[in-house]
């Protein structure tokens, strides 16, 4: 379980200095983390305190602008890394109500960087959240959009299940469905109704309402390759990194 593990360190971001980050990490229990943009643009740096505490990067969120602006400086940072899997995590707060031609065009767009990216031995996926499920044509959504316009390319898919969920949707279904693109899955759970509301509503895992044990099961069956903790807000990012790993490696060993 260990080795396919990993945790997003956005979680523990309020740390704010990155050897904090990584020594929580690191005593939490995980060998493997997540990076975010900002660690591809001090790669050589972050390899060496990753290097020192003897973890490895599994994956790395990157912003849409640096796919757009800047692709040659992401890829030289990822074979500094080491890596080989990227997400583009969100697109900017003003554009997720923008219409079906808007989606359809980031489908596209998504697609050409993943060809470009796949070149140089790096695929490129997409992370969903909710604003993803709302219907954009009809009844499709603006996630199926995004995949429709990516037929035929390398873009893979890190699946955020608790976002699917608060979204309204089935994960098993989306899961099954996009099975062909799911690479990566997020693991975090949703606080039960009327609790959490300090933390929006999200809980370490295991002590929310998600079924983690079928729900780890099921994005292995459909694929997922790195399993990525993660909370969004956290008021105790190293407790929550403790606890969520604690909860893991007892219930899953």
């Amino acid at each position: 379980m260990a080795d396919i593990l990993s945790i997003q360190l956005y979680t523990l971001r309020s740390l704010n200095d990155l050897d904090s980050i990584l020594d929580t990490a690191k005593t939490a229990g995980f060998r493997n983390v997540e990076g975010v943009g900002s660690h591809l643009e001090d790669a050589a740096n972050v390899k060496a305190k990753l290097d020192a505490r003897e973890l490895r990067m599994s994956s790395s969120h990157i912003g849409l602008a640096a796919l757009r602006e800047r692709p040659d400086a992401v890829i030289t940072a990822c074979r500094v890394l080491g890596l080989v899997q990227l997400f583009m995590p969100s697109v900017p707060a003003e554009q997720r109500s923008m219409d079906a031609s808007g989606w359809r065009a980031l489908g596209q767009d998504l697609a050409r960087s993943a060809k470009q990216f796949a070149e140089s031995g790096i695929n490129l996926g997409y992370h969903n959240h909710d604003w993803e499920l709302t219907p954009k044509d009809g009844t499709r959504t603006a996630l199926e959009l995004v995949f429709a316009e990516a037929e035929g390319s390398p873009l893979t898919w890190q699946a955020d299940v608790a976002w699917l969920v608060r979204g309204g949707a089935a994960p098993e279904l989306w899961l099954r469905r996009y099975r062909d693109r799911l690479a990566s899955a997020h693991v975090k759970d949703i606080a039960a109704a009327g609790t959490g509301l300090d933390e929006d509503g999200w809980a370490d895992v295991g002590s929310g309402v998600l079924d983690w044990r079928t729900l780890w099961q099921l994005c292995l069956d459909c694929g997922a390759r790195w399993m990525v903790v993660e909370h969004d807000r956290p008021s105790d990012p190293a407790r929550s990194a403790r606890a969520s790993f604690a909860w893991l490696s007892k219930t899953l060993s």
